[in-house]
């Protein structure tokens, strides 16, 4: 142990680290890459629906609703509706195989002002 310093155990998470990281480095678009091509409402139901655009408003109302789940969706939502919130242009969460697709708007889940 060096003077002054001891080390603690701790959890970083990875889509919050991400969106603070794209927010320093003054990135316009915030891309998060998992393994499912967008965000959905009532995931796994039979009504389930996928969300094509969403605002920052619209994400945490469906955020409050239960519709993404904390250890899975929620995290990265969250962390895209943030990113935009403090002046990111937008955020997308797709999947790898999406992202180009994505990245022109016809793909994936966006999150913007508009």
């Amino acid at each position: 142990m060096t003077a002054g310093w001891r080390g603690v155990d701790a959890v970083i998470d990875k889509d919050r680290a991400g969106s603070v990281l794209a927010k320093e480095v003054g990135a316009d678009i915030f891309l998060v890459l998992t393994d499912v091509d967008c965000a959905k409402l009532d995931y796994g139901k039979p009504g389930e629906r996928p969300i094509q655009r969403m605002t920052p408003v619209e994400a945490w109302k469906y955020s409050e609703e239960g519709h993404f789940l904390p250890g899975s969706m929620g995290p990265k939502v969250e962390a895209c509706t943030r990113f935009v919130e403090e002046g990111g242009e937008r955020s997308i969460i797709t999947s790898l195989a999406k992202a180009v697709d994505a990245l022109k708007g016809e793909a994936g889940t966006t999150i913007s002002q508009n």
